[in-house]
């Protein structure tokens, strides 16, 4: 868990992912959209990915994977970043984090 906390406030937007999950692909292009720069770690790819996907479903996600964190924050997975996408207050997220400024 204390993995997972230190990376996830190591930069504005983070990422943790799958390298094979089809979502993931779709929330890290959605990020890359927005001129977002986000840390990815591919969890299947990292030798204590297994340890962090736990810590990630103790936190909450479920799927485990995308997790996405703002600001240091846990925002969630795939559907709750759709939402703030489609309701227009990811973006506010963002430059609030300092991860875009436009």
């Amino acid at each position: 868990m204390d993995r997972v906390a230190k990376l996830a406030s190591q930069k504005a937007v983070v990422i943790f992912s799958k390298s094979s999950c089809c979502m993931c692909h779709a929330i890290k292009r959605l990020f890359y959209e927005q001129g977002v720069s986000p840390a990815i770690y591919e969890l299947d790819e990292d030798s204590r990915g297994k340890e962090m996907e736990w810590a990630l479903v103790r936190l909450g996600c479920s799927p485990s994977v995308p997790a996405v964190f703002i600001g240091g924050k846990f925002v969630g997975s795939a559907n709750t970043v759709m939402t703030l996408q489609l309701n227009g207050s990811l973006k506010k997220l963002l430059k609030d984090a300092g991860a875009i400024w436009l």
